[in-house]
C-alpha cells in the first residue's frame, strides 16, 4: 500500500514539472506569494506563521538552485525539497496521508506536520451550524488551535485527530449493535456493523523456513449467526511447506489497523458475572437453540427450538443432556431441504463436496443472552441405526465435540423423497460450562 501511495506522490512531482516554471525557479510561480490561504485553508495572522507560506518562501530563496530533470538525472522523490513535498502532501487525505507516513524515515516525519493535520481535524470535526454566523466562541477556539499550532510536538494534531476517529466509529457500532435478533440473541445489523468498522480478515501462513504469506480474504457470506470466509488463489505455498496457519482479523487504520495482527491467540469474550438464583435446578431449563445448515448462501435447515429442559439425572460423564429432537416423536423430525453438500469456488473452478454443509448453533440462556456459540463445517456418516423406531432408510449422524459441549445429529436418507430427515438432535453440555455460566455446583 505504501508503494502505492508512493507512485500517487511520484504523479503530483511530474505534474508540477509539467507546469511552464519562470526562470527565477519554484519560488517566482505566479500566485505563491502575498496574502492567499496557505494548504491548511486559514489565512496568514500577523506574527504566525504556516506550512505553506513558510515553506514557499523557502522554495524562493532556494529557486536559484533548482535544475530540470534531464535523462541522467530523473525525478526522484527523494531529491525533491522537503518544502514541496509538504505542499503535496497537504492534498491527502488521512489515511493516504498515514500511509505515506510509512515509506520512510523522512516521509514519516514530514507526514506528522501538525498544519496540515489541523486542517484535516478541522474539517472533519467543525461544530455542527444550522446557520452561516460562526460565534465569538467558535472564533476564539480555532484562533487558539492555529495559535498553538507551532507549541506542540510533531504528531500531536495527528494523534489527536486519530483518537477522536476511533472513538466516533466505536460510538456508531455501539449504536448499530444494539438491536438484537430474538430467535439467535445477536446483533440484527451485523453486516451493517462490518461495513462501518471495516473488519476484514486474512490467514498468516509460515514456512518451515520461517516465510510468511499474508493472503487477504476474497469473499465472504453472511447470515443470521455466522460469517463464511472464503479464501482461493494460485500463489499459495504447498501444504508440505507450512508450519504454522493463523487466522487473523484486521481492522482500518483508524481502528487499530496500525498495529500488526495479534498473534496472542484467538478472541476471549468479556468476563461473564452470573446471577445468582436459588432454584434446585437452576441452570437446567429456559433454552432456546436456533440451528442452520447451509452452505455458499442455500440453506438446508433453519429451525428455532424453545423451552428445552433437562434433570439432574441426565448428567452424565461430566455433560448435561439436551434433548431437542426425539426419536419417538415424528412430528419433531425435521427434512433438509435441496441436495446437501459444501460448495467451494475459486476465479477459475467451482465444486460442491457432497454430503457436507456448515452448522450453526447458537443457545440462549433463560435471560435470552448467548450461551454456547459454534459454527462449523460438518460432514455426514453413515452409522448404525441408535435405539428407537426403525425407518425404512439408511441412517446418517454428525458429530461436532469442542471444549464446551458435544452435538450429536441422527438422519435417515428417504430414497423415496431423495431427502435426508433428522430424527433426532442432542445437545451435550459440559457441567463445567453451567457452573461457570449460573455459579452452580453440579
Amino acid at each position: 500500500m505504501a508503494t502505492g501511495r508512493g507512485r500517487l506522490l511520484l504523479q503530483h512531482w511530474r505534474g508540477l514539472l509539467a507546469l511552464h516554471w519562470p526562470p527565477g525557479g519554484v519560488g517566482a510561480a505566479p500566485g505563491l506569494a502575498g496574502e492567499a490561504p496557505g494548504p491548511a485553508g486559514f489565512r496568514k495572522r500577523p506574527g504566525t506563521s504556516y506550512a505553506g507560506t513558510a515553506t514557499l518562501k523557502q522554495c524562493a530563496r532556494r529557486g536559484r538552485h533548482y535544475k530540470q530533470p534531464s535523462a541522467d538525472h530523473p525525478a526522484s522523490l527523494e531529491s525533491m525539497p522537503s518544502e514541496i513535498l509538504l505542499k503535496i502532501f497537504s492534498y491527502l487525505d488521512a489515511v493516504t496521508l498515514l500511509c505515506t507516513g510509512c515509506v520512510n524515515r523522512r516521509f514519516y516525519h514530514l507526514a506528522n506536520d501538525n498544519f496540515i493535520w489541523i486542517r484535516i481535524y478541522s474539517t472533519a470535526f467543525s461544530p455542527k451550524r444550522s446557520n452561516w454566523q460562526v460565534n465569538s466562541a467558535e472564533k476564539t477556539t480555532v484562533s487558539m488551535n492555529l495559535l498553538s499550532v507551532e507549541d506542540k510536538e510533531a504528531g500531536y494534531w495527528k494523534k489527536e485527530y486519530i483518537t477522536k476517529q476511533r472513538a466516533s466509529v466505536k460510538a456508531a457500532l455501539a449504536q448499530v449493535l444494539k438491536p438484537v435478533n430474538p430467535y439467535t440473541g445477536l446483533p440484527v445489523k451485523t453486516k451493517e456493523a462490518l461495513r462501518i468498522s471495516g473488519l476484514g480478515w486474512v490467514i498468516i501462513l509460515k514456512e518451515k523456513n520461517g516465510k510468511e504469506y499474508i493472503m487477504q480474504h476474497i469473499d465472504l457470506l453472511m447470515n443470521d449467526s455466522s460469517v463464511t470466509i472464503i479464501w482461493y488463489g494460485r500463489n499459495w505455498p504447498q501444504l508440505a511447506t507450512l508450519s504454522t496457519l493463523d487466522l487473523c482479523g484486521v481492522t482500518p487504520v483508524f481502528m487499530d489497523r496500525s498495529k500488526p495482527p495479534s498473534k496472542n491467540g484467538p478472541y476471549e469474550l468479556p468476563p461473564h458475572t452470573p446471577l445468582l438464583d436459588d432454584n434446585p435446578e437452576y441452570g437446567l431449563h429456559g433454552y432456546q437453540l436456533h440451528v442452520d445448515m447451509h452452505s455458499g448462501g442455500v440453506f438446508y435447515l433453519c429451525g428455532t427450538f424453545r423451552n428445552l429442559f433437562t434433570k439432574k439425572g441426565s448428567i452424565e460423564n461430566g455433560y448435561v443432556k439436551l434433548v431437542v429432537i426425539r426419536f419417538k416423536n415424528n412430528t419433531e423430525h425435521l427434512p433438509l431441504i435441496g441436495k446437501v453438500g459444501l460448495s467451494w469456488r475459486t476465479d477459475v473452478f467451482s465444486g460442491c463436496i457432497k454430503s457436507c454443509s456448515i452448522m450453526d448453533i447458537t443457545l440462549l440462556d433463560e435471560y435470552g443472552k448467548p450461551f454456547w456459540c459454534l459454527s462449523s463445517p460438518v460432514c455426514m456418516r453413515s452409522s448404525v441405526p441408535s435405539d428407537g423406531p426403525n425407518f425404512l432408510g439408511q441412517t446418517y449422524c454428525v458429530d461436532y465435540v469442542d471444549s464446551e459441549g458435544k452435538v450429536h445429529v441422527e438422519l435417515v436418507w428417504i430414497k423415496e423423497t431423495e431427502e435426508y430427515f433428522i430424527v433426532s438432535l442432542v445437545l451435550y453440555l459440559k457441567i463445567a460450562k453451567i457452573n461457570h455460566w449460573f455459579g452452580t455446583a453440579y
